[in-house]
């Protein structure tokens, strides 16, 4: 085992247990294993707010059918720069979690990773040209080299039967397919990092733990956190703090008192779905579709019609449909909006909310629309849906960043922020999708932020490529290492070969 030096941290303090504080427990745990990891969780359960399966699409974002990580230029061509990112960065989580497979870790692939189609399905002259110059901008590129092309409505008939029943023959239509998407159990996949990780004699999971306060003190980060269920407070002090509470996040940065993180603010959305309860109408749908947002919705508004596999068993989700609640977590306060609300952040959020009065357009249209309403974006996609096969539930809750901008005074970031300190003490994760399929990626960044000289060690290369094979190497360009981490991950993780 590796002795503990002067400068390696001797207790390192995880808040939350979602997604992101288990993967980053897990590195922790292999890159410091001398170090004591205690992870803080406000709630009595591990993975029950934004990871949770029922709270999320489950996709596995791999830009595979997400249109709006493939924007048009001013000049007419698709930028694909960011679904480049995205798709390598979901291969890296899928080494990582076949290495936790593999190890003994985690569970079998199938119980948290499963083989879904993810195809795009968009409607109209405009819109089919869109698909098809973002088809060939993709294929050139090996990541996304088998993606099918096809505006034939027998074939799309055959693919997603559900979409084209009861629809005119004259419709202008077109999809892509990619047959190695994956629908992933988030909720499923925390849980089971953790287990492993509460297991350890130097890890210890402090679940119904609300962190009170945090204060920058000369040995590191002095934490308070209440026992919810017997009233009394823990005191500790972290050598290293890691702040990956979801939408409790920002809340916990501000009674940090960091400077880095003054002129952040959040905005909260709620998310709802439409959920099938007819399983004839489940079963017919094998797909995740992903549509296109319409001209002037954000990006979270791109309806798709998910298939689901959770706990062995298959469901049918459309939406999202957005709306609203002042708080930060789905079990969250109301007070959350207005109490974080300080003198740093009101104007980059006035300046924010001027900016986005589309997206202000988007939520009041979404809160006030009757089931009707509702139901009829549904049949855009699904012309033969009958209401009574479906029901509403609520998804979980987003806060949308806003960060101070020199230029625009504030604005609204969609995807996600790490604030860290300059000692590299202390990290925190900010924003929403596609967070948790980028986890693996995202925490690397933390690493290399907080750990700069470590990450440029022979050791922690050679732990790094051991968890990750691709470590250090491109799989944007690199066809034939793609191709050997992509065997290995069907290999391990259970999935099919295409």
């Amino acid at each position: 085992m590796t002795m503990l030096t002067k400068s390696d941290p001797q207790l390192i303090v995880l808040i939350g247990a979602g997604i992101m504080s288990a993967t980053m427990g897990i590195f922790l745990h292999r890159l410091f294993p001398d170090a004591s990891i205690q992870i803080y969780e406000r709630l009595d359960r591990v993975g029950a707010e934004s990871s949770d399966a029922w709270n999320n699409a489950g996709t596995g974002h791999s830009a595979f059918c997400e249109l709006n990580y493939t924007p048009l230029r001013e000049d007419g061509t698709v930028d694909i720069t960011k679904a480049l990112k995205i798709g390598e960065s979901f291969e890296i989580s899928k080494q990582f979690w076949a290495y936790l497979v593999e190890t003994g870790m985690l569970p079998l692939g199938k119980s948290f990773i499963n083989d879904i189609d993810h195809m795009s399905f968009v409607m109209g002259e405009e819109n089919v040209d869109f698909l098809k110059k973002r088809y060939e901008a993709m294929r050139a590129y090996p990541l996304f080299a088998n993606m099918i092309y096809t505006d034939d409505h027998a074939a799309i008939k055959d693919f997603i039967p559900l979409l084209m029943e009861g629809r005119p023959s004259t419709d202008i239509l077109a999809t892509t397919r990619m047959a190695i998407g994956t629908d992933v159990n988030f909720g499923e996949l925390t849980r089971g990092m953790i287990a492993y990780l509460s297991a350890q004699d130097n890890v210890e999971l402090h679940l119904g733990h609300e962190v009170k306060d945090i204060t920058k003190v000369k040995d590191g980060w002095l934490i308070e956190a209440k026992d919810l269920s017997r009233g009394y407070q823990n005191t500790v002090t972290a050598d290293y703090l890691f702040n990956g509470a979801g939408g409790g996040a920002l809340k916990l940065l501000e009674m940090a008192d960091i400077d880095e993180a003054k002129g952040y603010g959040g905005f909260p959305v709620s998310g709802q779905w439409l959920r099938c309860t007819n399983p004839d109408v489940i079963n017919r749908h094998e797909a995740k579709v992903y549509g296109k947002a319409e001209t002037g919705n954000p990006p979270m508004s791109v309806p798709h019609l998910d298939t689901r596999m959770m706990n062995g068993e298959r469901s049918l989700l459309f939406g999202p449909y957005a709306g609203f609640s002042t708080k930060f977590l789905k079990e969250g306060s109301l007070l959350d909006l207005p109490l974080s609300i300080e003198m740093h952040n009101i104007w980059p959020m006035l300046s924010a909310g001027i900016h986005n009065i589309g997206l202000t357009k988007y939520l009041i249209e979404q809160v006030i629309q009757s089931p009707e309403e509702r139901f009829a974006m549904l049949q855009v996609y699904y012309p033969e849906a009958v209401m009574a096969d479906w029901e509403l539930l609520v998804a979980g809750q987003r806060v949308q960043i806003i960060k101070k901008d020199k230029k625009e005074g504030g604005v609204l970031k969609f995807g996600t922020e790490v604030v860290s300190v300059p000692d590299g003490s202390m990290a925190a994760l900010l924003g929403a999708s596609p967070g948790a399929s980028t986890a693996v990626s995202i925490m690397l960044d933390v690493l290399s932020t907080c750990f700069p000289d470590r990450i440029m060690s022979d050791a922690w290369i050679d732990s790094l490529t051991e968890i990750i094979p691709s470590y250090g190497q491109s799989l944007v360009k690199n066809a034939d290492l793609l191709q050997r981490t992509r065997n290995y991950t069907t290999r391990v993780l259970q999935l099919s070969e295409f």
